[in-house]
């Protein structure tokens, strides 16, 4: 007597494949991934895992909700530019018009005349209306990308002049003076960590000076006896002077009123000033750069600005942050703590938790030890990995042997998601007894 292997049950992967969900779904994932989600639903036949009859369920319930791996998250962690979770999330306007800008675009055409134009100009506008003073601004890729170019632009093969106390690194081990060097500008130290003087800078000035850079140390304070040179003093300087604001705050913001702002660092008389687009503007990664027209013609000129200027999405994208309405990180920023309280009450009463005081943070480099006073529901920790792990996926901050739920930057109209992926959470962990 002969039995049949079962394994010879398994359906083909054509046969697998024309399953109308499959279809459906090559035309929105794309044939790789759907192909991929058949073989391993196979395999898992093979092994005896499920039966040949649920290979098709299998492969449909594997796929993933998006051709790109990258995963929405719920930021309830009170920080509103957080880097690990993308820092600035886009507004709806710069939302609709990166979609609008996906397909083709006048990015650089001129429907009028049927002829090329100056790529990006409506978003160089936008940039010189929402700065009065700057005459000129460029766009490139990042905030770094802006201040090697600008250097290199002014200071190639010369030397520029930073105090010791604002040679920063900004993350993942990268350092400014390390970025500004590889473009082949040597960096003239000047100062110590915690004082610098204007005869230091004038001191250190020489026919081989490029310009002065002064560095706004966004991501790190250093308190007690220092002193450092405002930019009013730096521009009596016969050189250049390049102001880093880091930021990305384009105006005076009295939230923060120790953060320098773009126009304010030209009205002191900068000759240019490079801050970020995705952290206290709300936009998306760029590396803005504003000053004076003959300051930022060279830069606009220099061949590195081709291998830095940045694509249409973001033109489009940074365009609607300037011209449209407020940003989400400006609301999250200015939310008011009695709506705040006021919405973790709720939740903490559906979730049998405890309304406590919470202070978020700017976070993204921007305004260190500047706390935002608020609110937050404060969880059993064990709620932590759950939340992260559902969808939604809920990041909150663990402090204290607490996970406190912070609703600051989280949109008023996620609250009932987030409430019922806590009551879910809470029910998993009941029922597996954790």
């Amino acid at each position: 007597m002969t039995t049949t292997d079962p394994r010879r049950l398994i359906p083909r992967t054509d046969a697998v494949l024309a399953d109308p969900r499959l279809t459906a779904a090559t035309g929105r994932l794309g044939a790789r991934i759907v192909r991929s989600a058949v073989v391993a639903a196979q395999d898992r036949a093979r092994r005896g895992d499920i039966p040949p009859s649920a290979v098709a369920d299998s492969a449909v319930a594997a796929l993933p909700e998006r051709a790109a791996s990258m995963i929405p998250v719920i930021n309830a962690t009170g920080v509103v530019l957080h880097t690990n979770l993308g820092r600035a999330p886009l507004s709806g306007a710069a939302r609709e018009a990166v979609n609008a800008a996906a397909g083709y675009v006048d990015v650089e055409f001129d429907l009028g005349s049927g002829q090329r134009t100056g790529r990006g100009q409506a978003t160089v506008r936008a940039l010189l209306d929402a700065v009065p003073g700057a005459q000129q601004a460029l766009v490139v890729n990042n905030g770094g990308a802006a201040l090697v170019l600008a250097t290199t632009a002014l200071a190639s093969g010369r030397e520029v002049v930073i105090s010791r106390g604002e040679m920063v690194e900004i993350g993942a081990g990268f350092r400014l003076a390390d970025l500004i060097e590889s473009a082949g500008v040597r960096i003239r130290e000047v100062g110590s960590t915690n004082r610098t003087t204007l005869t230091d800078y004038a001191d250190a000035i020489g026919p081989g000076t490029g310009a002065v850079v002064k560095i706004h140390p966004s991501n790190f304070r250093v308190d007690g006896f220092t002193s450092s040179v405002p930019v009013r003093e730096l521009a009596s300087l016969p050189v250049p002077v390049i102001v880093d604001v880091g930021s990305g705050l384009l105006t005076p913001d009295p939230l923060l009123p120790d953060e320098p702002d773009v126009f304010g660092a030209l009205t002191a008389g900068a000759a240019a000033v490079t801050c970020s687009g995705d952290k206290l503007l709300g936009g998306p990664q760029a590396g803005l750069i504003l000053g004076r027209s003959e300051v930022i013609e060279p830069m606009r000129r220099h061949p590195l600005a081709r291998a830095l200027r940045v694509d249409k999405l973001t033109l489009a994208a940074l365009e609607a942050t300037l011209r449209g309405p407020a940003t989400p990180t400006h609301q999250s920023l200015h939310a008011d703590p009695d709506a705040l309280r006021a919405r973790c009450e709720r939740l903490a009463a559906a979730t049998n938790g405890r309304v406590v005081p919470s202070a978020g943070a700017v976070g993204g480099g921007g305004a260190p030890g500047v706390p935002l006073p608020g609110w937050a529901v404060a969880l059993d920790p064990g709620l932590a990995r759950p939340l992260r792990t559902g969808r939604p996926p809920i990041v909150g901050r663990v402090e204290k042997d607490r996970l406190l739920i912070d609703l600051r930057c989280v949109p008023p109209a996620a609250d009932t998601a987030v409430t019922g992926a806590i009551v879910a959470a809470i029910k998993t962990i009941a029922q597996q007894g954790i």
